[in-house]
C-alpha cells in the first residue's frame, strides 16, 4: 500500500493523522512530577530530560515537583497539577517498577480516565530494543484524566529519553487536542 498523500479527503489513514496533527495545538502546558525518595531539584536528571525535552519541542513546563513515592503523596501532587488551568498535560517520572515501594501505576490507574494502551505497549516495545527483556519490568501508563493527559515514566534517564522522543514530543499535542476537541471543554467534533 502506498503511504502517498491522494488529496481525497481521509481515503488514507496517515492523512487523517498529519490533518489533527495540523490542527494540534502548537504549545502543550505541561507539569513535571517526579517521583523519587532519592531526588533532590539539583540531582533530578528524569525530571530535567523531560524539561528539555519538552521545551526542545516549543511547549512549555508550567509546573514541576518532587514528591516521595508513597500513594498519598503522589495522588495530592497530580490532584494539585490537574486542578491548575494552566496544566493540558503531566508528565510523571519514577516509581513505576516492581518494588514495594514503586506506586505511580496504582495511582495513575486509579485516576486515569481512559488509558491509553498502546503507549505502555509501544514504549515497552522500544525498551525491549535497547534493554531486551528487563523491558517487561517497567510499568510505564497513560491515559487521561479528567480532560487532561497524564503519562508515567520509568525513572531512568535513558527510558525518559526513549518516551519523550518517540512517543510523547511526536504525538502530545495530538493527544491534547483529542481531549480539548472531545474533552470538558465543548460539544464540536
Amino acid at each position: 500500500m502506498s503511504e502517498g498523500h491522494s488529496g481525497h479527503g481521509h481515503s488514507d489513514p496517515s492523512e487523517a493523522v498529519r490533518e489533527h496533527r495540523e490542527a494540534a495545538p502548537e504549545k502543550v502546558r505541561v507539569a513535571v512530577l517526579t517521583i523519587s525518595d532519592t531526588r533532590t531539584p539539583e540531582n533530578d536528571t528524569g525530571g530535567d530530560t523531560i524539561l528539555e525535552l519538552v521545551e526542545g519541542a516549543g511547549h512549555e513546563v508550567v509546573a514541576r515537583g518532587i514528591v516521595h513515592d508513597e500513594a498519598r503523596n503522589i495522588r495530592k501532587k497530580l490532584v494539585d497539577f490537574f486542578a491548575k488551568p494552566d496544566v493540558d498535560a503531566v508528565i510523571t517520572t519514577g516509581g513505576t517498577g516492581i518494588s514495594g515501594r514503586d506506586t505511580t501505576y496504582e495511582v495513575a490507574e486509579r485516576m486515569i480516565d481512559k488509558k491509553l494502551d498502546g503507549f505502555g505497549e509501544i514504549f515497552r516495545m522500544l525498551s525491549y530494543e535497547e534493554v531486551g527483556a528487563a523491558a517487561m519490568l517497567s510499568r510505564a501508563i497513560a491515559g487521561s484524566t479528567g480532560g487532561k493527559f497524564l503519562a508515567c515514566l520509568p525513572g531512568s534517564r535513558n527510558a525518559v529519553r526513549l518516551a519523550m522522543e518517540k512517543l510523547l514530543v511526536p504525538e502530545m499535542a495530538h493527544v491534547v487536542f483529542e481531549l480539548k476537541r472531545h474533552g470538558n471543554s465543548g460539544k464540536e467534533g
